[in-house]
């Protein structure tokens, strides 16, 4: 197949619809109007149904109900709109609903900018809304990566009944590159969909899908089950790639588009001597802990980069469990970090080591 020059937020809506997705929901918000616009234009062309949604809070209530009838759906927002739909995400989970969502975050808190940012991390990552629950998430960095990662989402959505986020920024959204659209094979077979509301015709009992359970005791069972499936997630979905990695003493974290800056700041410093290389966690949540654990021998230092004031920081601390010094350099509220600024950040803490 051919390539073909797209936008990031148009990019995900395609590779959506190639996913198999006939349904949207969602309301228009800067820097991802256009995948709205383009899921607008293309879904009706494929008997699919878009439907713009007074609100986000209306738009992610009606993912809960396509998706309870078990057909393949999907809503996007940026960060202020990503937050109003928090309850409803909520409700997903709780009711072990699938459904993707992509939240293409811009500079915040509040209402904030449209520039991009990373400093949704903790509101993806641990949860969101109430209650113990998890939502496996995918941070792609080019827009070939968005379409694999976009068929990864609904297929991890249905393998584990699930709502599952596609994060991305504003930079992510708005950049274009040339992009194939070519198929993943899953070959894993599903179980059918034989708990979703699409009527019983009168053969058999009818099906309730629903959050709510008054009954504490079975809603703590309703937990453990949730707690099993998350564990079976951590387990056997985690995804990571890694630069330079092989013979580094010093690694700079980073995922999403604030990687591939690092990686022109990570040469620089190779052609000064410095063995450094990358940890580019793909799945934020579960986080690659593993990749951390492998090197805890042999790594003397880690710098994490990020858009935000220092969020996912936290997680690689938690997973170098104190073997090596974790340092951490992030701009906010939309300012882009330069190659030149990552390159002294490794500097910094390389600096014993420097020839």
């Amino acid at each position: 197949m051919a390539k073909v020059l797209m936008k990031g937020n148009e990019v995900i809506a395609e590779a959506a619809i190639q996913s198999g997705c006939k349904y949207f929901f969602g309301y228009p918000i800067t820097p991802q109007s256009e995948l709205v616009a383009y899921m607008a234009k293309r879904l009706p062309e494929v008997d699919g149904l878009f439907l713009q949604a007074e609100s986000e809070i209306a738009a992610i209530n009606m993912v809960y109900g396509a998706a309870s009838a078990g057909v393949r759906v999907m809503t996007s927002s940026s960060s202020p709109g990503f937050s109003l739909k928090q309850e409803g995400i909520s409700f997903l989970a709780g009711a072990e609903l699938p459904a993707v969502l992509v939240n293409i975050a811009r500079g915040g808190p509040g209402l904030g900018n449209i520039q991009p940012a990373q400093s949704d991390y903790f509101q993806v990552t641990k949860g969101g809304g109430h209650g113990d629950y998890y939502t496996p998430v995918l941070a792609p960095s080019t827009l070939q990566e968005v379409v694999e990662l976009t068929q990864v989402a609904f297929y991890l959505a249905d393998k584990y009944r699930t709502p599952v986020i596609l994060l991305g920024d504003g930079m992510l959204g708005q950049m274009m590159e040339p992009v194939e659209f070519a198929s993943i094979d899953f070959t894993e077979a599903f179980p059918k969909k034989d708990w979703a509301t699409t009527g019983t015709r009168g053969d058999g009992p009818p099906r309730v899908i629903s959050s709510l359970e008054l009954n504490d005791v079975n809603l703590e069972n309703h937990n453990k089950k949730l707690q099993a499936k998350y564990s079976e997630i951590k387990c056997q979905e985690v995804r990571v790639d890694s630069y330079l990695a092989d013979d580094a003493d010093y690694f700079v974290v980073a995922y999403g588009t604030v990687s591939r800056i690092a990686k022109n700041a990570i040469d620089a410093a190779r052609q000064k001597g410095i063995k450094i290389g990358m940890i580019r966690p793909i799945t934020l949540w579960p986080f690659p802990e593993q990749a951390f654990i492998e090197r805890k021998d042999k790594a003397k230092g880690y710098l994490v980069v990020e858009m935000s004031a220092g969020q996912m920081v936290e997680d690689v601390r938690l997973a170098v469990n104190g073997t090596a010094p974790v340092t951490f350099f992030g701009r906010t509220g939309g300012v882009i970090p330069s190659h030149l600024e990552i390159y002294d950040a490794i500097m910094n803490v390389a600096g014993g080591e420097l020839v």
